[in-house]
């Protein structure tokens, strides 16, 4: 079963420089910035850096760690990414400035290309959440412990959808999964 670990990936620059993502999964695999359908990573925002502008994405933001952030927009509106896993969608191409709640924060990103992909990040809380949806592509262990059959993803790790899909899930109490669902549009 394929298994990602957040600590294997390398700490990269985002596109505009101003911050570090750790890119979890991509598809196609090896797409680069300008190819990708959708694009899973976990930033680390330590500074009041706007983020990157990616036209035609469609991007959906979880808080993970830390106070959180203030997302001003170019519409106006600011929504405030201090409550832990919940999601929140925005379109890529947007000027978002960031002013932290606290200190360094990471966040979990899903990308998805305008068009070609439609995206959403679900949250499994509790062991009855833990239900395989057709189109999920990632399971991202944000906090606690996620069994798939015989192999066991804790915070930091996550699980690649391959062909066959896990026939046990079993969410222990008290964790966080962050599920990626991905599906044409």
């Amino acid at each position: 079963m394929p298994i990602l670990h957040l600590h294997d990936c390398p700490a990269r620059p985002w596109k505009n420089g101003r911050g570090r993502t750790r890119e979890l999964a991509v598809q196609p695999p090896a797409a680069g910035m300008d190819d990708f359908l959708w694009r899973v990573s976990v930033a680390e925002v330590d500074s009041a850096a706007p983020f990157s502008a990616f036209p035609g994405i469609d991007r959906t933001i979880v808080l993970l760690d830390g106070e959180g952030f203030s997302m001003a927009m170019d519409d106006g509106r600011v929504h405030a990414l201090t409550e832990p896993f919940a999601p929140f969608a925005f379109p890529g191409e947007a000027q978002v400035a960031v002013t932290l709640a606290g200190g360094p924060t990471r966040d979990f990103n899903l990308m998805t290309r305008r068009g070609r992909v439609r995206g959403q990040v679900c949250i499994w809380r509790e062991p009855m959440d833990a239900i395989l949806h057709p189109h999920t592509v990632l399971l991202y262990c944000a906090r606690g412990r996620l069994q798939l059959d015989d192999d066991v993803l804790v915070a930091g790790d996550a699980w690649l959808r391959a062909a066959t899909a896990p026939a046990q899930l079993e969410l222990a109490p008290g964790s966080a999964v962050l599920v990626v669902l991905a599906k044409p549009g």
